[in-house]
């Protein structure tokens, strides 16, 4: 009974602060925002296990935003949350993580510059982690496009992704990818392109690994309603220890307007990986997000996600079916509440899972 007075009373305080806190201009185009999201979600299968543990969880995260370069040719955004998970039955498994993101974003019509950098302490599961491991992931990367001519602009980046875990048996990780494109205007809505991407990842557990990916695609608006892009390519894996993949690439991401209110998002990939424990993988996944907007302050969301996992000895299924509903109370606050269905299926014996996740909860930007 103390646990949930006090979890009300920290809900009561945030929701008060949020409230009270003030919007902050600083200085010309930079703006200050309170944040925080209070929510509550139970989950039937706390540790994707094959035998369930569920339990309610509480979720406290209070946070800052900071945003500039309003109507400017150069802005960006600092965003910090401190995130409180309270666990109803498992007390141990509460935890208090922090994370950062920076992005800041030129643009001039000739020249586009990206930035952004970011840190997470993350305790989460996922198909390829199990149990709530605890990591830190550090992520830095920019990205640059610049014409050429009229008809052709390059574009070329640098990603670099650091992971460490907390948790024996699982591999610290560094990947560095650095994709380089060209664009040609084949019409004023559409760009081909021809690009290659060099990924190095480096882990404690495994071999270490170096990727290219030699592709050709488009971008741009394929008609008034069908958006997006894609590449499809020869993507090669080279073992630091001797041995060789090859594999079609692919990276896709479009969007279609089925109505002035409903919209439809989907994507497919194809790429090389290396999982947590440092094992190959081959893999390809689809998606689709389906948005509506049932009124000025309903919406709706449905959304589906395959994911094949092909490891040296065996291939992995994973499912994952999504379903929510956002509800805005005021420029400063939403409701939201969301259903979440996952399921795993492998020839490894006590691998498979299932998994329900019932969340409510309220966000506030002030």
């Amino acid at each position: 009974m103390k646990k949930y007075i006090s979890v009300g009373l920290i809900t009561l305080s945030l929701v008060t602060a949020s409230q009270a806190a003030p919007f902050m201009a600083i200085g010309d185009g930079a703006e200050l925002f309170v944040t925080g999201t209070l929510g509550v979600r139970f989950d039937d299968n706390v540790f994707l296990a094959s035998d369930k543990t569920d339990d309610i969880i509480f979720d406290l995260n209070p946070g800052l935003e900071l945003t500039f370069g309003k109507n400017a040719q150069l802005k960006g955004a600092l965003t910090l949350v401190d995130a409180f998970a309270i666990y109803t039955d498992n007390d141990g498994l509460g935890s208090n993580l922090f994370s950062g993101d920076f992005v800041t974003r030129f643009d001039d019509g000739k020249m586009k510059l990206d930035f952004n950098v970011g840190y997470h302490e993350l305790n989460q599961n996922t198909p390829d982690i199990r149990g709530l491991t605890r990591r830190d992931v550090f992520s830095a990367g920019g990205h640059g496009e610049v014409e050429i001519s009229q008809l052709t602009a390059i574009g070329a980046g640098v990603s670099y992704v650091n992971e460490d875990y907390k948790r024996s048996g699982y591999t610290d990780s560094e990947s560095l990818s650095i994709p380089v494109d060209l664009f040609y205007k084949w019409t004023p809505k559409v760009d081909l392109s021809v690009g290659y991407r060099y990924r190095d990842y480096q882990v404690d557990l495994g071999q270490d690994s170096t990727d290219h990916y030699f592709n050709v695609g488009a971008r741009g608006e394929f008609s008034p309603k069908f958006t997006g892009r894609f590449t499809v390519g020869y993507g090669q894996r080279d073992l630091d220890r001797g041995g060789d993949e090859s594999m079609l690439g692919l990276d896709a991401s479009f969007a279609y307007e089925i109505s002035p209110k409903t919209n439809l998002q989907f994507g497919a990939s194809n790429d090389f990986g290396t999982s947590p424990q440092g094992e190959q993988q081959k893999n390809f996944t689809l998606n689709g997000l389906v948005t509506s907007k049932v009124s000025d302050d309903w919406s709706l969301n449905a959304g589906l996600s395959f994911r094949s996992i092909d490891y040296p000895r065996r291939t992995d299924d994973y499912w994952e079916f999504q379903l929510g509903t956002s509800y805005i109370i005021n420029v400063n606050a939403r409701i939201v509440a969301a259903y979440v269905y996952r399921d795993y299926s492998s020839e490894l014996r006590g691998a498979d899972f299932k998994n329900n996740v019932f969340s409510v909860a309220a966000q506030f930007r002030y």
